[in-house]
């Protein structure tokens, strides 16, 4: 899936994510509001990963919806 269906259709997809990143909270979901790069740097700090890994994670994720 394309990461702009995914960012027109965050809504949908937060649960997924939660599912995915479970430490992140309701609040941190929705202040990504779909955005790639934000998700990533949420995911980031929240699991002190670096930026790559946190992309990488982000991109899989994407890849398998």
């Amino acid at each position: 899936m394309n990461w702009d269906q995914i960012e027109g259709n965050w809504k949908q997809f937060t649960g997924k994510a939660q599912e995915k990143w479970g430490d992140l909270t309701d609040d941190e979901v929705q202040r990504a509001k779909g955005n790639r790069t934000q998700l990533a740097g949420i995911i980031q700090e929240k699991y002190g990963k670096t930026r790559e890994e946190a992309e990488r994670e982000v991109d899989d994720w994407a890849s398998r919806l």
